[in-house]
């Protein structure tokens, strides 16, 4: 469903997208049907997330995949070079089509994805709602592209202003692509007479920014952009990757993909909360949101306690309500988690999504309501 914390931003959403946002409290619902009653077994999900390829062009600080500790960077080529072809991915869209489920584009970064473009203008030519998340590198080449395609909703990931951004991002210069690139969209847009994509910007709170995420509100009003959303940092401890052990033994799989977010987070939550109140007072016509919405306890505890747990009463419902497909074809009940529901090289989505392996999987997440290594994950808030 809808926590009550982030009712202010969903009601902001379905300001923007009224029978978008009325599907998803739909499937929302359905899915908490199923997870109260299911036995294991989900709706199809409100979402799929496709993550098209592991190859990004940025090595950005903090990210678990490609960052200063990612565990992408220590993959062989083999892996990094696995993408499914597009018939593959029609397939599943073709599949989603059925249900009316959403696609979301993801990697790496995935308009290095030959034809994804292309693949935008299927997934809208089915009648689903697609959202993609960049890094923004690409956008000026490919601007025309994903307008005339119907994108939906445009993500972008922004750390900060033009040398904050650049520094974090390891790329002089990227900050004018991107508004070179978020200039040629809303160009395209108003040559169209169109609203779509929303531009959404996405910034991940870390110790390198959390001083001057001021600087957003400056970047989302030159951008134009529909609303800016600020992400509380993933990260754990090894005490955590212990404690998650038996569970993946019980579940023969692997937390590896986790320990990219093996770090201190470095950050004050005071000196945040500060800034988190200035940057609402300040904002004036603009969607701003931080995510998870703490108060300023549970800040505090979020950052600061090694043995964080979660407010009474989280449990994550997230693999009864979204789905992730991997470059491999494996489908995933999470981004981080090794566990196969199965392989949409060797069967349909929909028949994968509550397959047995699928059905234990969410049995034993529900007996356990979370498992050690969720406590940060911003998808334990989420529903």
């Amino acid at each position: 469903m809808i926590p009550l914390r982030n009712a202010a931003r969903f009601l902001s959403k379905t300001a923007r997208q009224p029978v978008y946002a009325f599907r998803v409290f739909m499937k929302r619902l359905r899915a908490l049907a199923y997870y109260r009653f299911g036995s294991g077994r989900s709706s199809m999900p409100e979402a799929i997330t496709l993550f098209l390829t592991h190859r990004c062009n940025l090595r950005c600080r903090m990210c678990g995949q490609w960052g200063e500790g990612g565990v992408t960077r220590t993959e062989g080529a083999e892996v990094l070079k696995q993408e499914l072809t597009p018939s593959q991915i029609r397939a599943v869209v073709d599949d989603a089509a059925r249900f009316g489920t959403n696609i979301t584009l993801f990697g790496g970064e995935p308009l290095l994805y030959p034809g994804c473009a292309d693949l935008i203008a299927y997934i809208k030519s089915k009648g689903l709602h697609c959202l993609m998340i960049t890094n923004g590198s690409l956008l000026e080449q490919y601007a025309r592209a994903i307008v005339d395609a119907g994108l939906d909703e445009l993500n972008l990931s922004l750390d900060g202003g033009e040398k904050l951004h650049d520094e974090i991002r390891g790329m002089p210069g990227l900050f004018a692509r991107i508004m070179a690139g978020i200039g040629r969209v809303n160009d395209f847009k108003a040559m169209k007479n169109a609203r779509a994509p929303l531009v959404n910007l996405q910034c991940t709170i870390t110790k390198y920014n959390y001083h001057d995420l001021e600087q957003l509100l400056d970047a989302a009003a030159a951008m134009k952009a529909d609303s800016l959303t600020f992400h509380n940092l993933i990260f754990l401890n090894r005490d955590m990757l212990a404690r998650q052990a038996p569970v993946d033994a019980q579940l023969a799989s692997s937390s590896k993909d986790w320990e990219g977010f093996l770090f201190d987070p470095e950050i004050d939550p005071d000196v945040l909360y500060e800034k988190i109140r200035q940057i609402k007072a300040a904002a004036q016509g603009l969607s701003v949101d931080f995510y998870p919405n703490f108060t300023r306890d549970e800040l505090r505890a979020y950052y600061s306690r090694p043995d964080y747990r979660p407010p009474a009463g989280c449990r994550c419902q997230s693999p009864w309500v979204v789905g992730y497909v991997f470059p491999d074809g494996e489908v995933r009940p999470c981004l981080n988690f090794t566990y196969s529901f199965g392989n949409v090289k060797n069967g349909c989505f929909s028949s994968i999504w509550n397959s047995g392996q699928a059905v234990r999987f969410r049995r034993t997440l529900k007996a356990a309501r979370i498992f050690p290594i969720c406590c940060r994950c911003t998808e334990l808030y989420r529903y």
